[in-house]
């Protein structure tokens, strides 16, 4: 989840909603949240969502929004009632598994009690009718995120933890769903999602419908909506379907899109191994928040981005969509791979080595900012800082290149999306695959660049 500034480097915001389930109301533990540090409220260990359906009926002239949220989960405990983590517009009613349930709101949190308890193991389904003018979520240091309206429609940028704005969710990095977008907009506007379309648009009266479907497991700060008027190219990359989707008011070479993403999707391929979703593509708007990120299967850019931002984007499909961080102070496993992503393409297309890279930004005295946060634990604030996260997270990758070895190291890229694919993996697990591949200690490696706040030795 990336998201990337323009002229400088790739920056990550991503927004998502909680579930929080809660235990038995005879229980003395019943606190919202999922255990990240940086996230506290974020999720719930209480249950597993399996599948969201969102019927979104939207309005893009008074950015009215009439919605109906189902959620399909499992329960991990007897639950009397649990939490659903909402911040967006007013709720009309809730049930459980089609009845009727009481409901509260508390802040970032909506606590449902159905009329029976759930009992551990019951497949059980969440209704959620809401209505009124979602609002994005403005935080002093991470930024606008959330659903973002637009002059012709409205967006939806999560991470990290925006989902709420928009619909009722487990927002926990570790319960990654399945999704059904049903899109309902007047005659004319286009709509579009994560994966790929179900069918034609249903066009009804004055009312058009458009239903997309991500079939593969995604982390609810990757979800996405995007409505209004767009210039969509379809297209196929050999088997893999490519749709794009173009502001037409928007600046630059809004052609470029659909031919740069086949071009990062083919050269990652080689590099990274099998794209890992069914579709591809991108979506340009124009949105005042300057920044991309990389929502699953189809990356939101604000403006037409240039190759790199592209190859940025796209390379998180692998890694931070494919393959997620277990709490958010590992940000770097995404921004650094991807940074990472972004160096070898310029190597390998006419641009400096990576090494050359890695020797400018080392130069860095070592008393300069640059080196004074831990770039595996940067802190809430800091997670999107690009020295820390970005740069230094792409030099770790090439500080563990040079330590291992090209062929051990360009194994250990494809085998880490190989074995967590779908799944969610942290610092400790890479360092546990890099030493099964190399055989080598890389603890002191791993401590110096990622855990210090010291500028490392020169691998």
């Amino acid at each position: 989840m990336t998201k990337r500034r323009w002229g400088t480097a790739a920056t990550s915001l991503a927004c998502a909603l909680m579930l929080v389930a809660a235990v038995p109301a005879s229980a003395s533990d019943n606190s919202a949240g999922a255990g990240d540090p940086y996230f506290p409220l974020a999720g719930n260990q209480g249950y597993d969502v399996e599948h969201y359906d969102l019927a979104l009926d939207f309005t893009p002239s008074s950015h009215y929004l009439a919605a109906q949220a189902t959620i399909s989960a499992r329960a991990e405990k007897e639950l009397a009632r649990f939490d659903l983590d909402y911040s967006g517009p007013a709720i009309d009613r809730v049930t459980v598994d089609g009845r009727p349930a009481a409901f509260a709101r508390d802040g970032q949190e909506l606590t449902v009690t159905p009329d029976r308890s759930l009992r551990r193991g019951k497949h059980f389904t969440v209704r959620v009718w809401y209505r009124g003018n979602p609002q994005p979520i403005d935080d002093p240091t991470l930024g606008i995120y959330g659903w973002i309206n637009t002059d012709d429609g409205a967006v939806a940028l999560n991470e990290p933890d925006g989902a709420r704005s928009w619909y009722p969710v487990n927002d926990d990095l570790n319960d990654k769903a399945t999704y059904t977008y049903r899109i309902t907009t007047p005659n004319g506007v286009t709509a579009l999602a994560n994966g790929e379309p179900q069918g034609k648009p249903d066009v009804r009266g004055d009312k058009t419908t458009a239903v997309w479907n991500m079939r593969k497991p995604m982390a609810s700060y990757l979800s996405m909506v995007a409505i209004g008027k767009f210039d969509v190219t379809s297209g196929r990359i050999g088997r893999l379907p490519n749709i794009t989707a173009v502001d037409p008011g928007s600046e630059g070479d809004t052609a470029s899109l659909a031919p740069d993403t086949a071009a990062a999707v083919r050269w990652e391929q080689d590099t990274f191994g099998k794209y890992p979703f069914d579709s591809v593509g991108g979506i340009v708007d124009r949105l005042g928040v300057d920044y991309a990120l990389e929502t699953q299967s189809r990356p939101v850019y604000d403006g037409v981005p240039d190759a790199a931002t592209v190859v940025h984007e796209i390379a998180h499909q692998w890694y931070g969509d494919a393959v997620t961080p277990k709490t958010w102070a590992d940000i770097w496993l995404n921004e650094g791979f991807a940074t990472y992503a972004e160096w070898l393409w310029d190597e390998q297309h006419g641009g400096p080595t990576v090494r050359s890279v890695f020797d400018g930004w080392y130069a860095k005295p070592a008393g300069d900012r640059f080196w004074k946060l831990k770039t595996a634990d940067p802190g809430r604030d800091e997670i999107f800082s690009y020295s820390a996260i970005y740069l230094r997270g792409g030099m770790t990758l090439q500080a563990l290149r040079v330590t291992m070895g090209d062929r051990d190291f360009f194994t250990l890229l494809r085998t880490w999306v190989d074995t967590y694919k779908y799944r969610n993996a942290d610092t400790g697990d890479l360092r546990a695959l890099a030493e099964k591949i190399s055989h080598k200690n890389l603890k002191p490696l791993f401590d110096a660049w990622l855990y210090s706040e010291e500028k490392p030795a020169r691998p």
